[in-house]
């Protein structure tokens, strides 16, 4: 399931990270790796709100449908 249809407040993990290579290593360097538990916090503006390690990040929608957990 793509990380932008998880539940708010469910800890997921990353299972797969689909996209270019650009996007791939953009969302490597933020934290998103295959293994990694992602939390949603919220849902704004279109933009999901979400904690990886011991940060929160905002990521366009579209980018979070990237990401599979």
């Amino acid at each position: 399931m793509p990380l932008s249809s998880a539940p708010k407040g469910s800890v997921s993990s990353i299972k797969k990270i689909t996209g270019n290579d650009e996007t791939r290593r953009f969302l490597s360097h933020l934290g998103f790796v295959e293994g990694a538990a992602v939390t949603v916090v919220s849902e704004t503006a279109g933009n999901l709100i979400l904690k990886i390690k011991a940060s929160r990040i905002a990521v366009e929608k579209a980018l979070a449908k990237k990401i599979f957990v």
